[in-house]
């Protein structure tokens, strides 16, 4: 017998060590190529990184998964109770592994065939979601609980609950305590109670199923749930849980609701998206520091929204009136306006500090939700009449003056396939553009008289010459007309552009050249294309809202022009600076032709077509621009510490409707804007330079004047281009 137990020592032994060396190797082979654990230390989990305003103010957020990190002394202590109550009751006491919890996992698993049930303490979900995949397996079970193990030799366990609290799922697109604190209750961690708390601890180890968005009744069991559980285990008394469980909680859904700026946080987004990439953009914790004043950006959107509801309900009521006249119908309640067909009218406004080029208020449309194309920065529009001081700027700049003689007459112009050039002798073309219409109505009255054989009259045949000449050049020759019917001869340069006198602008520029006006716009700061024709007189060139700003920003600046930016810094997650934009400058018009353009286009907004931007009561300057058929209102404008650009119009370039110019759609919103933005912003005018003279001038013939006269008005000249005669 002594024999046998001899024998069987050894065996025993061999495999107890083959058995110890085999579950060693198997250990070892499953820790292969599991990551440190070290990393911990320096891990950051990933932040929604912040957009602010110039003052501070958070505009907006990025992210792909919101999330906040807060440290543990700023969660309250009912909220880490309630978590370990319902997660890991044996935290303090364990190791990284509960043998309890681990044995009823493993019994309710052999009774159902598979894995439901992880038994899992705190530490391992940590190692889990941090480092491994969510997949079932006795695999990645076994290396979860190996990361565990380490996590707990190498981390107190005040540190491990607050690596959980601010990495775990509660639903709705939160990860982390401060940022579920956000989702359900619109308000910061720190300030839950114990009812808010409870129900946050039973939502991650199933969110879809506890959430109060998808089942409110199944929540409140839920946090009836860990309610007990606190009661159990101490933490809270039974007066307590009874409190909390009859406690409404005011739940709410973290939205993406269109907030004030969204056009600029997308404008943002857009510029450092390809600077930094998806994974550092949202999950970066960056901080962007913009040039956005949301006082001003709100006053601008509540201004846009304001006057275009309210031509909407115009034309809604006369679409309403004219389907009543058409079906003889009386009560309006019996016609139906569909929404779904009506087209809103959208409108975009950008308004920069001239001084420095911040963008201050930047509107892209009326409803981000519904379209994200920014029409400040994106859309290109002819810009009618509000190019126009650019071609008067080149002007001034080349020798014109204020009192200089245009002509404002009937002009033809003929295109011989490189250029405009003037007809001689156009005065019978008056009313070319009327002739041009005798094509259809000739065309109609043949169609009429085609059955009917007949001699054609000496009169019949004569308009069918002219009808045939007409045909020929119709699309060759260029008849530019007056917003009003009228032709007044020879009138200043003054009058032409507080008028914004189209006949007489295009004899301006057919004297100067377009090729100068476009030079004079490029350098103050239009980048897009432009044509090099006459055309560009009445604004047939398509522009971007934001450059038409920024080019009227030199006015505003005495002839410096700043290059318009939208971000002062960005900050990495440690606060270091990553970006620093400064602005750039440079004079691209002397100070005095300058002033004499500002004093112009404040005489536009005094007496001429933005007359109704008077009420804004402080000095100003700006320009109306109307394109054909009423498809653009357009009114760019300045005082000395803001200039601003408000366009009109409808997505398909679709008529506005007669009569809706830019002094009637785009002023009104430009004056309640600037009021609302220099609320509280002292008066100041702009500075006069050397070398202006002040003289009593009259208008209409561009001579001196009397100052007693009845016509006079005191207009600024630059010294040596004053006028001589008197009127």
């Amino acid at each position: 017998m002594r024999r046998k137990k001899i024998i069987l020592l050894p065996v025993v032994l061999i495999t107890a060590s083959a058995a110890v060396i085999w579950g060693y190797s198997t250990l070892l082979s499953f820790a292969e190529g599991l990551p440190s654990t070290e990393s911990l230390a320096r891990y950051r989990p990933d932040v929604t990184t912040k957009i602010y305003d110039r003052n501070g103010v958070l505009i907006d957020e990025l992210f792909w998964e919101r999330r906040a990190l807060v440290p543990l002394n700023q969660i309250p202590v009912d909220l880490q109770n309630a978590v370990l109550a319902i997660e890991d009751t044996n935290f303090f006491n364990h190791w990284g592994m509960d043998m309890g919890g681990v044995v009823r996992a493993f019994i309710r698993n052999i009774r159902e065939g598979h894995i439901v049930q992880g038994g899992s303490t705190i530490t391992q979900q940590l190692a889990k979601v941090m480092f491994l995949t969510p997949e079932r397996t006795i695999t990645r079970k076994i290396r979860e609980l190996i990361l565990a193990i380490h996590i707990e030799r190498e981390y107190s366990k005040q540190e491990i609950l607050q690596f959980y609290l601010n990495q775990i799922y509660f639903g709705e697109g939160a990860y982390g305590v401060e940022a579920a604190a956000r989702v359900y209750f619109n308000k910061s961690v720190n300030e839950l109670n114990l009812a808010e708390s409870a129900l946050l601890a039973g939502l991650p180890r199933a969110p879809n199923n506890y959430s109060p968005q998808k089942n409110i009744i199944r929540a409140y069991r839920r946090r009836s749930v860990v309610l007990r559980r606190m009661r159990d285990l101490g933490f809270i008394t039974e007066e307590e849980e009874i409190r909390a469980n009859s406690h409404r909680l005011p739940v709410r859904t973290y939205a993406r609701e269109t907030r004030p700026g969204s056009y600029f946080v997308e404008h943002i987004r857009r510029k450092l998206l390809p600077r930094f990439g998806a994974q550092k953009l949202y999950r970066g914790g960056l901080r962007i520091h913009t040039t956005l004043d949301m006082n001003m950006q709100i006053a601008a959107e509540k201004s846009i929204e304001a006057h275009l509801s309210s031509f909407d309900e115009r034309k809604k009521r006369e679409i309403l009136k004219e389907k009543m006249e058409e079906k003889d119908i009386e009560d309006p309640d019996k016609i139906e306006i569909s929404t779904s067909t009506f087209q809103e009218v959208q409108g975009t406004l950008v308004s920069i500090d001239p001084r420095s080029g911040h963008i201050r208020a930047m509107v892209g449309g009326r409803d981000f939700e519904k379209s994200e194309f920014n029409r400040a920065t994106q859309a290109r529009r002819q810009s009618g009449s509000a190019f126009k001081p650019f071609i008067f700027t080149a002007a001034i700049d080349e020798g014109y003056t204020p009192a200089s003689i245009l002509k404002d007459e009937p002009r033809v112009y003929y295109n011989d396939g490189r250029r405009w050039c003037l007809l001689e002798n156009t005065t019978d073309y008056a009313n070319l553009g009327i002739s041009f219409d005798l094509i259809d109505e000739f065309e109609e009255e043949d169609e009429e008289d085609n059955d009917e054989e007949r001699e054609e009259t000496e009169e019949e045949k004569e308009l069918r010459k002219r009808v045939q000449a007409l045909e020929r050049l119709k699309n060759r020759l260029w008849a530019p007309r007056n917003y009003y019917p009228t032709s007044r001869g020879e009138i200043t340069l003054r009058t032409t552009l507080v008028n914004s006198i189209n006949r007489s602008t295009v004899d301006l520029l057919d004297q100067i050249r377009p090729v100068t006006a476009k030079f004079y716009a490029r350098k103050m700061g239009i980048r897009s294309r432009m044509p090099q024709s006459l055309s560009l007189a009445l604004g047939s060139g398509e522009l971007i809202p934001l450059e038409i700003t920024a080019a009227y920003g030199v006015y505003a600046n005495d002839g410096i022009r700043t290059e318009p930016y939208s971000i002062t810094r960005v900050e990495d997650y440690a606060g270091n600076t990553i970006i620093e934009n400064r602005t750039r400058e440079k004079q691209v018009l002397s100070p005095q032709t300058n002033f004499i353009m500002v004093n112009l286009l404040k005489q536009a907004c005094e007496y001429g077509t933005g007359i109704h931007t008077r009420r804004l009561n402080r000095p100003h300057g700006g320009k109306t621009g109307t394109t054909d058929n009423f498809s653009d209102a357009w009114f760019a404008g300045f005082t000395p510490n803001l200039v601003t650009t408000v366009w009109v119009g409808y997505d398909d370039r679709s008529s506005l409707g007669e009569g809706q110019a830019g002094g009637v759609l785009a002023a009104p919103i430009w004056t309640t804007y600037k009021q609302r933005a220099l609320a509280h912003t002292p008066v100041i005018d702009f500075p006069v330079p050397d070398d202006i003279i002040f003289v009593n001038f009259d208008p209409d013939t561009g001579k001196l004047a009397s100052e007693f006269a009845e016509n006079s008005i005191l207009q600024p000249f630059i010294r040596g281009t004053e006028p001589r005669e008197y009127f």
